[in-house]
């Protein structure tokens, strides 16, 4: 499957690794881990230490690889809960 911008709020996120490059908060910069849970408002990660973070998803724009390409992502389009988001029409 070839993946487009607009169907990058409709992927799974559980289990894909991320790093926060931009935030409300600069100390959340730089956090790196994997999601571990996806709620409609944000993602809780597990960093390489074994601690988990929770991420309010519009605060935070976050980098990740799909299908081996680099994506940036505003996590303001990642609101809501993975269910919801299958419906959610992206315009680019």
């Amino acid at each position: 499957m070839q993946w487009k911008a607009r169907d990058i709020p409709r992927a799974e996120f559980i289990g894909r690794t991320i790093e926060v490059v931009g935030a409300e908060n600069p100390s959340l910069i730089g956090i790196k881990g994997k999601i571990v849970n996806d709620t409609k408002s944000t993602f809780e990660i597990e960093k390489k230490d074994g601690q988990t973070k929770k991420l309010v998803k519009k605060q935070v724009t976050i980098k990740t690889k799909i299908q081996g390409k680099t994506v940036i992502i505003e996590g303001e389009i990642l609101q809501g809960k993975p269910e919801e988001r299958l419906k959610k029409k992206i315009k680019i």
